[in-house]
């Protein structure tokens, strides 16, 4: 069970888009942190706003994160069938 070499063209692209989004979005909820608590707390229709914004942050940094271990050259186990 050594390491494989692997062929497969990293996503470094993807990885930096990803990582750069990432970052503006964090930083840009640290730098406007008052106007968004303000959104955010307003109920109603507003209420939905932090689910909005937890799904968007998950799904962006998730994806980096995806990106950033592939170019590190991890990569999830495939799963063997029993015979």
């Amino acid at each position: 069970m050594g390491m494989q070499s692997n062929n497969k063209k990293k996503p470094w692209a993807s990885a930096a888009i990803w990582g750069g989004l990432s970052i503006a979005m964090y930083a840009a909820l640290l730098i406007y942190q008052e106007p968004v608590i303000e959104y955010f707390g307003r109920g109603g229709f507003f209420a939905f706003l932090p689910i909005a914004a937890a799904f968007l942050f998950s799904y962006v940094h998730g994806s980096f994160t995806g990106s950033f271990w592939s170019v590190m050259g991890i990569e999830a186990s495939k799963k063997k069938e029993a015979r």
